[in-house]
């Protein structure tokens, strides 16, 4: 039951709409199938499928919503949700702020379906699970990591005719090799759609480099340092950013993207001109959904055009308040590049610091998004286009804004994924001036 087909996903959501009595009805359906393994101290721990597929129920009568779940789909069971629904929709008091769902759109199909990824088996693990662990065992390191893939259908309908259904599948690996003695740390991360592009045997061995380098660490004084950011090291700072591009927070004076005296910093320069960002649904190495959560068509949106806002992002709701246009919210972020790989960016480096990796980030200042979090994984000095040696890990505190305007060059950006973001990301390796650590950190 977990993968339908169109004509079935279709045929369940039809006969839920027909059941509604409200004066809207929408309808949502979405199943999957994921497959896991899990290893750690060089041996496999947990391996395992999951399916499920879940119909949500969402009606209202006038401005009252209510909302239920279920999964089971026999006649009976479709019956139950849609009346619960019904129900708690004629308790709720009126949402002042009640949109009704879209009308008739029309989507432009996106390639977010693998038949490679789709086709994964229980061997296949096992196998990325042995090229993982193997040479670790054999350079006498410490893996533990995760894989986890598999394939998904998203589907909805509408009381207004609407109608949407599309497959997708993709894959997230990541391993952290230790030293033996726990003192070296090295780690690796790959986010695809299509299975068939992963080579676990050439990415263990970035992660096995860095934990045997990284072993002999030194501390170097806190301070603001150039940096090298690999692309996995600065897309949580960028995509906790991207959180703030909300028009009514900054309209309503909540957001760095607020004015002084009242409105937005729509159009205005905010950072480095080198900075541009969009979404692009069809975008061949991070295609999404071509709709969002609303139902509304996704399309290629500027975000960040040479360093001034292009975009905002207008609920429906806010945007019939201000007289704007809602665009759909973005399902990925793609920020523009060069050609160098990291190591191109280390090479004219003449001082600075190589970070792996940022983890543990948090909020503490929203107005300026100032962050704090850590380093981890692999933090390397560079001297004169050469890694050194490594260093203690740093706790920073610095902002993605400030950050993107103290820019000296960007690399080729890369498939990034975050499970703390809502976004896929093409984000590119940079040497930044200037990045903020403020103490040391013990962990490796």
């Amino acid at each position: 039951m977990s993968m339908l087909t169109e004509a079935e996903a279709k045929a369940i959501l039809d006969k839920v709409i027909k059941l509604s009595k409200a004066d809207e009805c929408t309808a949502t359906l979405d199943g999957s199938v994921n497959g896991n393994i899990r290893f750690a101290l060089n041996n496999v721990s947990t391996s395992g499928i999951i399916t499920n597929t879940q119909l949500g129920v969402q009606v209202a009568f006038g401005k009252r919503v209510g909302i239920a779940t279920i999964n089971e789909f026999d006649d009976a069971a479709l019956e139950r949700v849609v009346r619960r629904a019904e129900d708690l929709a004629k308790l709720a008091p009126e949402n002042p702020e009640f949109m009704p769902a879209v009308a008739k759109q029309t989507y432009t199909p996106t390639k977010t379906f693998s038949e490679s990824t789709a086709a994964v088996t229980p061997e296949m693990r096992a196998k990325v699970a042995a090229a993982s662990i193997t040479p670790c065992k054999q350079a006498k390191l410490i893996a533990a990591g995760f894989l986890s893939d598999g394939q998904s259908f998203a589907a909805f309908a509408n009381s207004n005719g609407n109608f949407g259904y599309q497959k997708s599948t993709g894959m997230d690996y990541t391993c952290t090799v230790r030293t033996e003695d726990g003192r070296g740390s090295g780690w690796v991360a790959r986010n695809l759609q299509d299975v068939s592009a992963f080579k676990p045997d050439t990415e263990i061995q970035i992660a096995m480099k860095k934990a045997a380098e990284s072993a002999e660490a030194k501390a170097l004084e806190p301070g603001k340092y150039t940096v090298v950011m690999e692309p996995a090291a600065s897309a949580g700072l960028i995509s906790f950013m991207m959180g703030y591009f909300d028009a009514r927070q900054a309209d309503e004076g909540r957001s760095f993207l607020s004015k002084k005296g009242g409105g937005n910093k729509l159009g205005e320069q905010v950072y480095d001109p080198r900075v541009t960002l969009y979404a692009d649904p069809s975008h061949p190495e991070a295609s999404v959904l071509p709709w969002d959560g609303e139902g509304l068509p996704r399309k290629r949106l500027p975000i960040i055009d040479k360093g001034k806002i292009a975009n905002l992002q207008y609920s429906r709701f806010w945007a019939q308040k201000q007289g704007k246009t809602a665009d759909a919210s973005p399902g990925n972020l793609i920020m523009e590049g060069g050609t160098k790989s990291t190591m191109d960016l280390v090479k004219s480096t003449q001082k600075g610091i190589l970070v792996t990796r940022t983890w543990y980030i948090r909020m503490v200042d929203p107005q300026t998004v100032l962050l704090t979090g850590l380093t981890r994984d692999g933090t390397f000095y560079i001297e004169n286009g050469v890694i050194k040696h490594p260093v203690k890990n740093f706790r920073f505190n610095e902002s993605p804004v400030i950050m993107l305007n103290n820019i000296e060059e960007l690399g080729k950006p890369v498939r990034v994924g975050d499970d703390e973001s809502p976004f896929v990301m093409m984000i590119p390796a940079m040497k930044l001036r200037d990045f903020t650590f403020t103490s040391l950190s013990d962990a490796v």
